[in-house]
């Protein structure tokens, strides 16, 4: 959450750094210790974007690119307030980096992780960074029965952070299956309910591990391929790891295990996600982020062989906040394909913390 400041009088003093230049250039506006002046002082309402620096819940979701561009080149750079001017002109490189980093620190409490581990999200594979955003995905296949059409599913989901280290998230699916006489059905899935705690998180290492539980209750028809008719428990570890380049890793390994295990078999799985976001605009312009995934499931029954699968994707920035985001993959089989068709995924993205859907396009 960004932004407003008046537009400076005259040009900073060469030589300033971190928090001489927030006191010289931005106090003005923002206050002291960056919670923000009053109107009355300022002498403009303050826009609903304004931030308070030293609320770790609005500055630490952000990474460094995205402070640099709305210093650099004004409000304007991520679909903010026009009241926010740009400072590219006045502050040399160094400077920017020194005042990003300085009212970065306005956050004191350490606990939250910085914005920089909030990797983009692959198709399949969980992330561990918590998030405050609502998703809505889809897979598409060709039918696993009947002559002719295609099975479809699709899920709205909703994730609300509410501390520095939790989540909670609810999945609500639907689906379009078809039988064996090629007779389709429309329905609600069987419901998703996690809550995920971030167990480490370093900006030194680049690394974040957390933790998540997910209970699914039996809201689908299973007679109608629309529901597995039992209660799943779920539970799985998720990492991230930050490389050179904007380059990174994801990795999750988890297990299912349902309370009735007469049609469903307990499960294990372990997912990989590796990839490389390019930005235009000299860095600070569009996101594009191409990713593979690597998944392996395994059935815990007789005569189960672990399923491999190769995931290739791309997901990219819509708008100038990059808040609302994109992506597109496909699902291949490696091995045991009878019964396992390709499919086409795809989700977009509404990290609604950072503004309204249609906030931010220019």
């Amino acid at each position: 959450m960004w932004l407003a400041v008046a537009a400076p009088q005259t040009r900073p003093a060469q030589g300033l750094t971190g928090a001489a230049l927030f006191t010289a250039g931005c106090a003005g506006c923002h206050g002291p210790d960056g919670s923000g002046a009053p109107d009355s002082t300022i002498g403009f309402e303050k826009p609903s974007t304004y931030p308070d620096f030293s609320g770790c819940d609005q500055t630490s979701p952000e990474v460094e690119a995205d402070w640099w561009a709305v210093i650099h080149d004004g409000g304007k750079a991520r679909g903010f307030s026009r009241i926010m001017p740009a400072f590219g002109e006045l502050l040399t490189t160094d400077q920017i980096t020194s005042l990003v980093k300085y009212i970065r620190g306005l956050c004191t409490d350490r606990r939250w992780p910085p914005g920089e581990l909030n990797l983009p999200r692959p198709l399949i594979t969980e992330k561990a960074f918590p998030e405050s955003e609502t998703v809505f995905t889809s897979s598409i296949a060709p039918a696993a029965e009947g002559p002719r059409g295609h099975d479809a599913t699709y899920a709205l989901q909703y994730e609300r952070r509410f501390s520095a280290r939790d989540q909670l998230e609810l999945s609500i699916p639907m689906a379009v299956m078809h039988d064996q006489s090629g007779t389709s059905h429309t329905g609600v899935g069987d419901v998703e309910v996690g809550v995920k705690h971030v167990l480490f998180s370093s900006m030194r290492s680049g690394s974040i591990v957390s933790a998540q539980g997910v209970v699914t209750i039996p809201a689908g028809n299973k007679d109608t391929g629309l529901g597995v008719g039992t209660t799943v428990l779920e539970g799985f570890v998720a990492v991230g790891q930050v490389l050179r380049g904007q380059a990174f890793i994801q990795g999750q390994l988890g297990t299912e295990q349902p309370t009735d295990t007469t049609d469903t078999p307990r499960a294990a799985y372990g997912r990989l996600a590796v990839g490389r976001s390019f930005r235009a605009d000299r860095g600070l312009g569009r996101m594009w982020t191409p990713m593979a995934e690597f998944i392996a499931d395994h059935d815990f029954e007789s005569g189960a062989s672990t399923n491999f699968d190769v995931v290739p994707q791309m997901q990219v920035t819509l708008n100038r906040r990059q808040h609302i985001r994109a992506s597109l993959g496909v699902r291949v089989p490696a091995n045991n394909r009878d019964g396992r068709p390709t499919q086409v995924g795809f989700y977009v993205l509404w990290d609604w913390f950072d503004g309204g859907l249609f906030s931010g396009w220019k």
